[in-house]
């Protein structure tokens, strides 16, 4: 068995029984995004499987918001199997700078490989699949759909981000309808205009149904 097929079946069971936006079936959807992102760019295919893989191996939401167990968790598995520590700094280093966190973070690496992980996975936080997960994971912090009388907080920090508990709707203000505009590949900024329409118009029916306008 090769590394990458290693790779997925630890993640597939390190991530068995986690929150359904989080779990192997993200994964798997990054992947696939990543692959499809990596054919119109110059990289090195093993790193970005591996990154798009182990990305998410611990985020730091489900553990107590500790950003370190996620790169420890991969470097333990990728020593394990004698992965070279290039490529296992590389991972970690994808692993560290990949996050949204508010949008103000700043990155403290950068890589074509970083850049097609990253857009793989915030493609994944957009359009229909975008909506299901910030729904799913607002329902998993039992916070509220949409409250009118809360408005969405822009340009937070990185520890205000982490530790809003606004309604659910204001996560597509503080982070979602965001991610068009970040995205790094010519493939990534394609598919995101598309999904960001989507969410717009998913809004607008939202808004109409919310207000008994329809």
């Amino acid at each position: 068995m090769n590394l990458i097929d290693k790779t997925i079946l630890f993640v597939k069971e390190k991530l068995e029984n986690a929150e359904g936006g989080h779990d192997w079936f993200h994964i798997e959807r990054v992947y696939k995004n990543a692959l499809l992102i990596a054919k119109g760019e110059d990289c090195d295919l093993t790193i970005v499987q591996l990154g798009a893989l182990l990305h998410d191996i611990a985020d730091s939401k489900f553990h107590d918001g500790d950003e370190s167990v996620g790169p420890k968790t991969a470097r333990a598995f990728l020593e394990s199997e004698n992965v070279s520590e290039e490529i296992i700094q590389h991972v970690i280093n994808i692993i560290e700078n990949i996050s949204f966190k508010g949008g103000n973070f700043e990155k403290k690496f950068n890589s074509k490989e970083l850049e097609i992980v990253q857009d793989a996975d915030r493609l994944d936080a957009l359009g229909a699949i975008g909506i299901a997960r910030c729904f799913n994971y607002g329902g998993f912090k039992n916070r509220a759909l949409y409250n009118p009388e809360i408005l969405p907080k822009l340009n937070m920090d990185k520890e205000e981000y982490k530790k809003s508990e606004s309604p659910t709707l204001n996560h597509f203000y503080e982070k979602l309808l965001l991610l068009k505009d970040k995205m790094n590949t010519a493939t990534g900024k394609k598919i995101a205009e598309e999904r960001h329409k989507y969410m717009e118009d998913f809004l607008s029916q939202f808004y109409a149904e919310w207000e008994g306008r329809k």
